[in-house]
């Protein structure tokens, strides 16, 4: 496939899970992709060889690391902010500068990113930020904090998607369910209550997660922007 064919595409947090899968399906589509990664170098340089891609460590905690990763990735086609991390218990004990730091990551880090970005995205641009079913229903007690940083992106997505959209670029968040990657592996202790609440009683695989998001990138949603585009086994039916 090259429906991606001299596209530039930037994955903010692309080593591992749904982050690779999505630099896999970009790379396989033609595109030249460039992602991040943190703390899983020796996967970022396995993924990187295995695409072809451009792997750059960046903490997405950091805001000025992260604006001068996309600023210094050039015009970008696409740019997919995946980068997130997920901190769960009562919220009485949850230690401050960690939740601080995930909200960093989680709302801060892609505002930013889709305002770098934005300013020199040519017309018919995408942005994707990879939110969370939980930003519409919490489903458990305990993830108070981590709820807060996906509704935010909610609310990032569509007041972008309105002041980008005179330019032609689209903004827009996927939200998956249950994913099965090293956070959420299929064989986990939460299986059986996850499955519970499902329409589909199984895991999302990390490829349907990066099919969705081709598809936003992709011209067949130009008119979608916006939105968050939900893809979590009816677990929010």
């Amino acid at each position: 496939m090259a429906g991606f064919k001299g596209k530039s595409v930037l994955v903010l947090g692309g080593s591992r899970g749904i982050g690779a899968a999505i630099v896999r399906r970009f790379a396989a589509d033609g595109a030249t992709v460039a992602f991040t990664y943190a703390g899983s170098r020796e996967a970022a340089e396995r993924l990187a060889t295995e695409t072809g891609a451009t792997a750059a460590a960046t903490d997405s905690a950091d805001r000025d690391a992260v604006i001068a990763r996309v600023r210094d990735s050039g015009p970008l086609d696409v740019l997919v902010v995946n980068a997130g991390v997920a901190m769960m218990g009562d919220p009485l004990e949850l230690d401050a500068d960690e939740v601080d730091r995930m909200i960093r990551i989680n709302v801060q880090a892609p505002y930013h990113a889709a305002v770098e970005a934005a300013r020199r995205m040519p017309e018919g641009g995408r942005i994707i930020v990879i939110g969370s079913n939980v930003g519409d229903h919490t489903g458990f007690p305990g993830i108070a904090a981590y709820t807060l940083t996906k509704a935010a992106v909610q609310g990032l997505v569509r007041g972008l998607a309105r002041d980008f959209g005179p330019r032609g670029i689209t903004v827009n968040a996927v939200q998956p369910g249950p994913v099965d990657t090293d956070m959420n592996p299929a064989d986990g202790p939460l299986k059986d209550t996850l499955y519970g609440l499902m329409a589909l009683r199984r895991h999302g695989r990390p490829d349907e997660i990066a099919g969705l998001v081709a598809w936003l990138a992709g011209p067949e949603a130009g008119f979608a922007t916006g939105a968050m585009h939900t893809i979590d086994g009816g677990f929010n039916a």
